[in-house]
């Protein structure tokens, strides 16, 4: 029976992509790590690696026998956690979060895992959703809240969220009778996401689908700056009522009905599985609870701008990244 410290190290590698990477992972040398998949290749008969200028691959035997040590060590991992108090799960889990979450349910989640978990730290980075996947696949992130899904092998997959996007403008921002056509709302800059993201995309092709395509979009990664630009009438934003509950209700910002509407914002939590993944499991499992709860009728936003109770005053918590 394969040492389990041994199958630990060969998926690391494995993940990781180099015998310094899994070193510094499982806090050992590098004579150690090799040695450990040197025991193991003899105790298997096989070569799990080929050693490559940049690092090693997995050879075919090596690809055959990586998810049976997989299972094995999310069976122990499944036998420690049904052994112990929950409470004492400890740990750190660098959590990704695309803006629009903060606005939402992220505080309640927090404080959640907090309350079950006090001896789990959450590190929190808040980007843009592109950022986040490549911080994710870089394994510079255990979990990443954002537009998805990840469509990568061996990242799991969660449905979050979704949110209406909309067309909105300052108040006083004379546009016409609705509904508007695009062309009209293009004479306007379009203040939304950055260029990279699913936003700005969309906006872009339903642009050009129309034949606008002398567009000036000004993309920006904070939520605050586009609710800035948008309140001061430099354009008309596409973003989320649920994160501009306040300047609506104030009547500062308005809904506008266009000829099209946006296509919505579909969030996912997304994370590698790994030998240490049940921490982010049960993370992840917390906030699909939470985002759950707060699709539930009368709980979420909609287009109309009434974002519901669940989402906290927009002006209070706005971070710096879209």
């Amino acid at each position: 029976m394969a040492d389990l410290r041994n199958l630990e190290t060969f998926v690391w590698i494995a993940h990781l992509g180099s015998f310094r990477a899994a070193a510094d992972k499982l806090n050992a040398t590098q004579p150690a790590i090799s040695q450990r998949i040197a025991m193991l290749e003899e105790e298997l008969g096989v070569r799990l690696f080929d050693r490559e200028p940049r690092g090693v691959a997995l050879t075919t035997k090596g690809l055959e026998l990586l998810p049976y040590a997989e299972r094995m060590l999310q069976l122990r991992a499944d036998m420690l956690e049904a052994a112990r108090e929950k409470k004492s799960m400890r740990g750190l889990v660098r959590l990704g979060v695309a803006e629009t979450l903060v606005h939402t349910w992220l505080s309640r989640l927090i404080e959640r895992v907090h309350g079950e978990y006090p001896a789990l730290t959450l590190e929190i980075e808040v980007d843009t959703s592109p950022q986040l996947r490549d911080r994710l696949l870089a394994h510079q992130l255990d979990i990443a809240f954002l537009l998805g899904p990840v469509g990568e092998p061996r990242v799991r997959n969660v449905r979050l969220s979704s949110y209406p996007m909309a067309w909105v403008a300052n108040a006083r921002l004379d546009l016409g009778s609705e509904p508007v056509a695009l062309a009209t709302l293009a004479r306007w800059p379009i203040i939304t996401y950055p260029r990279s993201t699913r936003p700005h995309v969309a906006v872009r092709e339903m642009m050009a689908g129309v034949g606008v395509h002398d567009l000036r979009i000004y993309g920006n990664a904070s939520l605050s700056t586009i609710v800035r630009m948008t309140l001061d009438g430099i354009g008309v934003s596409a973003i989320p009522p649920v994160v501009i509950e306040r300047e609506l209700a104030e009547k500062r910002l308005r809904i506008v009905r266009a000829e099209r509407d946006l296509p919505d914002l579909d969030f996912n939590a997304s994370f590698p599985v790994k030998p240490d993944s049940h921490m982010a499991e049960r993370v992840v499992a917390i906030a699909q609870e939470l985002a759950q709860a707060e699709r539930r009728p009368g709980a979420a936003g909609r287009a109309s701008g009434q974002s519901g109770s669940a989402a906290k005053p927009a002006a209070k918590r706005r971070a710096s990244r879209a």
